[in-house]
C-alpha cells in the first residue's frame, strides 16, 4: 500500500482525518481503524510498545494481519494514531472567566496525566507538529488559553510549544527514573535516603559543598515525589510566560494616546 493518497496527504493523515474510502468487500465484519487503534494501545499498555505489531494488534481482534492493513498502512503509521488516540478526551473546558495562568495550568497537567498513563507514547519518535485531529484539538485549546493576553500569534504558538516540550521531557524522565533508580528500593523515601548517603560518602564537604549543604538540609531524606516537582517546573515556566505576557500588555497600554 501506498504511503500518500490520491489526494497526497500522507496515509496516515487521512486515516484520522477520516478522509481515506475503505474497501467495500473483504475484511472481517466488525473490523474498523479506531478498533484496530484501541486494540494497539491496549497492547502497548498492558506489555510495550516493543510488543505492537501488525500481526499482535491483528490476534488481538481474531483477524488476519493482512486484513489491518486494509485499514492502516504500516506499523509507523499504525504508532501516530495510536499517539493521537490517547489525546481523544478534550481538556476540561475552560471557564470564560478564568485568567489564562490557571486555563494554561489545568491544561498543561491534564496532557501529563496522559502521558504519565501512557508511558509508552514517549518512545513514538516526534515526526514533526501536530497534524492529526486529537492533537489538534489540544493545541487549539491550548492556544485559546493565550486569548485574551496581548501575546503575539506567533508567541502564543512558541508559548504552547515550550510546555509541550517540558511536559514530555518531565515525563521521559520520571519514567526512566521510575523503571531503574526507584525500582532498586523499596518505595521513593528509600531510594532517595540511599542516594543521600551514597554522595555523603563520595563527596567531602571541601569538593561538593553546595551538594553537601542540600544533603545536610535533609532534602533528600523527604522526597517530594515527581508530581510536585513537575507542577513546581510548570509553575516557574508559567512565571517566564507571565513575564512577557505582563511587557506585552504595558507595551500596548504605552501606545494609547494619552486621554483615552
Amino acid at each position: 500500500m501506498e504511503g500518500h493518497t490520491d489526494q497526497g496527504l500522507p496515509a496516515h493523515l487521512a486515516d484520522a482525518w477520516g478522509l481515506r474510502d475503505r474497501p467495500a468487500k473483504g475484511p472481517k465484519r466488525g473490523l474498523s481503524l479506531r478498533r484496530i487503534v484501541d486494540a494497539a494501545v491496549a497492547v502497548a499498555g498492558a506489555e510495550s510498545l516493543a510488543a505492537v505489531s501488525m500481526s499482535r494488534v491483528a490476534a488481538e481482534l481474531d483477524a488476519s494481519p493482512m486484513s489491518l492493513y486494509r485499514y492502516v498502512a504500516s506499523k509507523e503509521d499504525l504508532l501516530l494514531l495510536m499517539v493521537d488516540a490517547i489525546y481523544r478526551t478534550p481538556p476540561s473546558p475552560h471557564a470564560a472567566d478564568g485568567g489564562w495562568h490557571e486555563g494554561l495550568r489545568r491544561w498543561a497537567c491534564e496532557q501529563h496525566a496522559i502521558l504519565d498513563a501512557h508511558l509508552w507514547a514517549l518512545y513514538v519518535p516526534v515526526s514533526g507538529p501536530p497534524m492529526t485531529p486529537h492533537q489538534l484539538n489540544w493545541l487549539e485549546h491550548g492556544l485559546a488559553r493565550l486569548g485574551t493576553t496581548a501575546l503575539a500569534e506567533s508567541e502564543k504558538l512558541s508559548v504552547i510549544m515550550l510546555l509541550s516540550g517540558y511536559i514530555r521531557n518531565e515525563a521521559t524522565v520520571t519514567a526512566e527514573v521510575r523503571q531503574s533508580f526507584l525500582a532498586a528500593a523499596p518505595d521513593e523515601r528509600a531510594a532517595m535516603a540511599s542516594y543521600g548517603r551514597l554522595m555523603r560518602g563520595l563527596t567531602g564537604p571541601g569538593r561538593f559543598p553546595a551538594m553537601n549543604r542540600v544533603i545536610d538540609a535533609g532534602v533528600l531524606d523527604e522526597p517530594t515525589g515527581s508530581d510536585k516537582e513537575f507542577t513546581f517546573g510548570l509553575d516557574r515556566v508559567l512565571d517566564g510566560v507571565g513575564a512577557l505576557v505582563r511587557a506585552r500588555a504595558k507595551k500596548g497600554d504605552d501606545h494609547v494616546p494619552a486621554g483615552r
